[in-house]
């Protein structure tokens, strides 16, 4: 049948222009689903160390803030400070905050990093983009919705649609239904 050819050529052409994508989709999607164990997007560092506060005055001054960041070797442009509490400051810098109790001198700095690649990916996947890649994702889902039919039809006989592919096909629709009633 000449339609079923037509088929065959369509599927394949329209999955090579999807590999990239799915790529990007699927990787992000595995990172995505562990979020509550890792954040997908960044790497979080924290360090707790000890510095000398005796010579601060409360509420610290601009001159003790730099003292604060000298003392604890962090080099940077403060960015902001808050006081959560009356002994205790927060000091804002980029991709960096420092916690510092002003009456023990206990210290953690947290150092905050982009995931090389999985950042991004994880942005593109979530939509974060917004505007014209919103447009490019669902041209993306319809091309999977298309990809998923006429693989339907790529074989025939008892490996296709009519034989082994019925009921592989039939298992991949109970699949999430079972899930979505255990989960309901």
């Amino acid at each position: 049948m000449k339609w079923r050819k037509w088929n065959n050529i369509f599927h394949r052409d329209l999955g090579y222009l999807a590999v990239g994508l799915t790529i990007i989709y699927s990787v992000s999607g595995i990172a995505v689903n562990h979020v509550a164990d890792w954040n997908p997007s960044y790497k979080i560092d924290n360090h707790t160390f000890q510095i000398d506060v005796s010579f601060l005055q409360v509420p610290p001054s601009d001159s003790d803030v730099n003292k604060i960041m000298s003392l604890s070797g962090i080099s940077g442009e403060i960015e902001s400070t808050f006081m959560p509490g009356p002994d205790h400051i927060r000091i804002f810098l980029e991709n960096q905050t420092l916690d510092v109790n002003l009456k023990t001198g206990n210290a953690e700095l947290e150092t905050i990093n982009k995931r090389a690649f999985l950042q991004e990916f994880n942005a593109m996947h979530l939509n974060h983009p917004k505007k014209l890649w919103t447009w490019m994702a669902d041209i993306y889902a319809a091309v999977l919705i298309i990809l998923a039919v006429t693989g339907l039809f790529v074989l025939k006989g008892k490996k296709g649609i009519t034989g082994r592919g019925a009921w592989l096909t039939g298992l991949g629709i109970l699949i999430p239904l079972i899930f979505y009633f255990i989960y309901l």
